[in-house]
């Protein structure tokens, strides 16, 4: 999705089949690495076929001669190739060890034999811990990071069907994006998390709360995503300000004060009214108000100006990009 290889209608009907899958986990709301399934029992690793081990000569002599060196026959009559094997290496040098007088058997049965034992330990199917452990990004666990991706990938995808003229098209990734971003831990309970909400870990697994904590990978995938919710982009060494799919919930709906730490190291705040909200842009304030038109009113200790439309301008943004000071504060008016 991220590639833009799928269009906008084919990156919501992925997104529909991903919901309807046994990839979404109903428990946490939010997405695992791999179908959950059942591993095999010990007891059922390493039997081969009855109708593949007969088809082999070799191994018919070697069972009729009690040689277990490469193939054994257990007392339920099933077949196994010898436990010491590592892999395919250790079935070649066995065969080669075999005594001078079983040499026409093995050159005859030498590729069968290999591809037996591909075909019982299928390595080419293996996929790591993903689809053999139990804990850490294992069987029925969601990978964080990867939500995060998958959430990143959606509101590229939004943005792609919002430079369209398909209302239903819009609301499907609206739908999408905001049910992907109420899975991820910072929207959930600690009871449901399992965990501090805001602190980021790297996986949940099958019946147990989030674990491995650590600044892993999912915070950039976050960060940008929060910042595209917030229409912040830069082009051409223009900031603008352009939010599209930001939820006008999110407005205070009473006075609050705003925290945040300046370029100087030292903590302030500002006074927020009701109908705004604030975040802070290379530690620049930057409070949105809802208005009728769009505008950004840069304030300085000395001057306040203001900039009809959504775009800051070249040379204020180098002041925000060099962190010099000059800016003490962004009023963006946002169009309700």
């Amino acid at each position: 999705m991220s590639s833009k290889y799928l269009s906008a209608h084919e990156g919501t009907e992925v997104l529909d089949a991903l919901k309807a899958s046994a990839l979404f986990r109903k428990d946490q709301y939010s997405y695992i690495l791999y179908p959950n399934k059942e591993l095999p029992r010990f007891v059922d690793k390493n039997c081969i076929p009855a109708a593949r081990a007969e088809a082999s000569e070799l191994v018919n002599v070697l069972v009729a001669d009690g040689n277990k060196t490469v193939v054994l026959r257990d007392r339920n009559g099933l077949y196994h190739f010898n436990g010491m094997f590592n892999n395919v290496n250790s079935l070649h040098a066995a065969l080669d060890a075999l005594p001078a007088n079983y040499a026409a058997l093995v050159a005859k049965d030498h590729t069968l034999l290999t591809t037996v034992f591909e075909e019982v330990f299928d390595h080419k199917s293996f996929t790591g811990r993903s689809g053999t452990f139990f804990g850490y990004e294992g069987l029925g666990s969601i990978y964080w990071h990867m939500v995060s991706k998958l959430l990143l990938a959606a509101f590229e995808n939004t943005n792609a069907a919002l430079n369209g003229d398909d209302p239903t098209l819009v609301g499907r990734m609206f739908d999408h994006y905001f049910e992907i971003l109420a899975g991820i831990g910072a929207h959930k309970s600690p009871e449901l998390y399992g965990a501090f909400p805001t602190d980021p870990y790297s996986h949940t697994p099958g019946g147990k709360g989030a674990q491995q904590p650590g600044m892993t990978g999912q915070v950039k995938e976050d960060l940008i995503s929060r910042f595209g919710e917030l229409g912040v982009h830069v082009s051409d060494g223009q900031l603008s300000f352009v939010p599209k799919i930001l939820r006008k919930e999110e407005f205070l709906t009473a006075s609050k004060t705003f925290n945040y730490i300046t370029l100087d190291n030292q903590k302030a705040s500002i006074a927020l009214e009701e109908g705004t909200l604030a975040f802070t842009y290379c530690q620049v304030p930057v409070v949105y108000r809802l208005g009728e038109s769009a505008s950004i009113t840069v304030v300085t200790e000395a001057s306040t100006s203001t900039i009809p439309g959504t775009t800051l301008g070249i040379e204020w943004t180098r002041e925000l990009f060099q962190r010099t000071g000059k800016v003490v504060r962004l009023e963006v008016s946002v169009v309700k």
